[in-house]
């Protein structure tokens, strides 16, 4: 064997190790969500049984402000298809384009997260926060747990931005943009769920 057909499959098969890493690492997130899911199915089990537990407080059809959550559920979703040009973007190797729309998902994201904690401190500041009754404290720990998770994802945006900037596309960023990809699709979904159950069954 040449030095040079050497080289050849050595090149070949540390990039087929690099892509089984990566692989293993997409497959070992897809657990992680699985567990995810456990959890926020135990939480809207828990809403489901609390929220007529209102303990002769307001219920979700007295605080709920439905057109301010549609405005959240469109940036949330808006950022889904945004995050999904980013993939693209990273499948037809432009970086810049990746980094633009991934900035876009932030802000998106950002706002999202604003309007979340503007109605629980609208909600606390009128009385009606999660010590109020068994309904308020299912609804602030199911809504602030995606809300958190959400946080989170926007950490994990930033630190892609700078990964992206310092080390570009290669096999370690690329992965790690698809996990991010599979986790803010996943918290759009929960959303709708979210927005489904809780805010339009709550106020009609």
């Amino acid at each position: 064997m040449t030095t040079e057909t050497m080289s050849n499959h050595d090149a070949h098969a540390e990039g087929h190790e690099h892509h089984d890493a990566g692989g293993m690492k997409i497959f070992g997130f897809w657990v992680y969500l699985m567990s995810d899911l456990v959890i926020f199915g135990s939480l809207f089990a828990t809403y489901a049984v609390l929220m007529k537990g209102t303990a002769g407080g307001p219920s979700g059809a007295d605080i709920f402000e439905l057109p301010l959550i549609l405005i959240s559920t469109f940036l949330l979703l808006f950022s889904s298809f945004t995050y999904g040009m980013a993939v693209l973007a990273m499948n037809a190797d432009r970086v810049a384009q990746v980094k633009a729309w991934l900035a876009i998902t932030f802000l998106l994201g950002a706002g999202f997260i604003g309007l979340e904690i503007y109605e629980f401190q609208h909600l606390i500041h009128e009385g009606y926060g999660p010590d109020r009754s068994a309904f308020l404290s299912s609804f602030f720990t199911l809504v602030g747990t995606h809300g958190l998770h959400v946080f989170f994802g926007l950490v994990w945006i930033l630190v892609m931005l700078v990964q992206l900037q310092t080390k570009g596309l290669n096999d370690m960023t690329r992965p790690r943009i698809m996990c991010l990809s599979l986790f803010w699709h996943f918290l759009d979904i929960v959303w709708i769920c979210v927005f489904s159950f809780v805010y339009l069954m709550g106020v009609l």
